[in-house]
Formats: C-alpha cells, sequence, structure tokens
C-alpha cells in the first residue's frame, strides 16, 4: 500500500482526449519528465494506486497528454476525470527537486539544531518565494526560500537545514 508521506501532488485529471484512453494531466511539477518515471499515481476513493505510462505528450506547459497501461477507451479514461495525481519521493533527488517535492518537509534551524516547523506550502507567487510552515506550536510562520540561506537539504529525512535570519523566531 503506497502512504500519502511517500508521494507529493503534482497535478490533476482532466477530460479524456480523444477515443483510445488518453487524458489530459494538468501538472504543477513535471517531475515525470525530468527524472526515470514510468509510472504515476493516482488517488482513487482514497487509495493511492500506480499507473504505468505508456506515452505522454505535452500539449502546453502546464498540460501533457497521457496514455496509461490498460486505459485503452474514452469510457476508462472518464472514470480517472478529477483525480488527484502524486509522485514517489523516492524518485526525486536533491537535484530534481522542485517547491512542490518539499511541501511536508521539516525545517531546522542551523543554529540551534531544533526543528522549526513543517512546510505546509510554498509561495512562489511573488519574486520572493516563501515558505509557509506550520511551527510546532501550530502558528503560521513566512521563511524566505532563498538559496543563501539553505545550507542542506536531506531527502531521506525530509528536512532542510537553514541559516535563519536573526529575530525571525520571535515575530
Amino acid at each position: 500500500m503506497i502512504k500519502k508521506e511517500t508521494v507529493y501532488k503534482i497535478g490533476k485529471i482532466g477530460k479524456p482526449h480523444g477515443v483510445n484512453g488518453e487524458v489530459s494531466f494538468h501538472f504543477d511539477d513535471d517531475v515525470f519528465d525530468r527524472t526515470e518515471a514510468d509510472y504515476l499515481i493516482l488517488e482513487i476513493d482514497g487509495i493511492l494506486v500506480p499507473f504505468f505510462m505508456d506515452e505522454y505528450r505535452f500539449k502546453t506547459d502546464e498540460t501533457a497528454l497521457v496514455l496509461f497501461s490498460d486505459i485503452d477507451t474514452q469510457e476508462k479514461a472518464r472514470n480517472l476525470t478529477g483525480c488527484d495525481v502524486y509522485f514517489p519521493r523516492e524518485h526525486s533527488d536533491a537535484e530534481s527537486l522542485s517547491w512542490a517535492a518539499i511541501v511536508g518537509f521539516h525545517v531546522i534551524d542551523a543554529k540551534t539544531g531544533k526543528a522549526v516547523g513543517e512546510i505546509h506550502s510554498v509561495d512562489d507567487s511573488t519574486i520572493n518565494t516563501l515558505f509557509e510552515l506550520e511551527t510546532l506550536d501550530g502558528n503560521d510562520l513566512l521563511v524566505p526560500a532563498s538559496d543563501e540561506l539553505i545550507s542542506a537539504v536531506d531527502t531521506e529525512h525530509q528536512t532542510i537545514t537553514m541559516e535563519l535570519p536573526e529575530g525571525l523566531l520571535e515575530l
């Protein structure tokens, strides 16, 4: 059984495309193209299920047309419409990590070595990307996601060690 902690969301399945089972896939992260992935994980009725890709092609920068194994009719493809799509964390390495992949990572203060909180989202809507953390005491905290502040990324333990700006934790 695939556990939610071992995957991260990269998109959603759209409508069928054509009559041979191809579906549109709207993605936030193209990690499936940057790594050697031959399957994606779809959430069906609350269960994470792997679907092997026979082929895919990009339609736009945010949409791909995907043909999954054993999905060979429009009706079968229609049953996948609206499913969230996940990617296994084990196939992402530090070089191919995207913002979506680090949701769920814990931020560690490099000075103290203590956990600050868990990243529950990443705001990249402006030039200054921010990690939106939930601290250990349940508060929300925004932390600049600057390369200069990140000293280490541990994908195995899902932690990011950061040199946090002075006074940030007292806000």
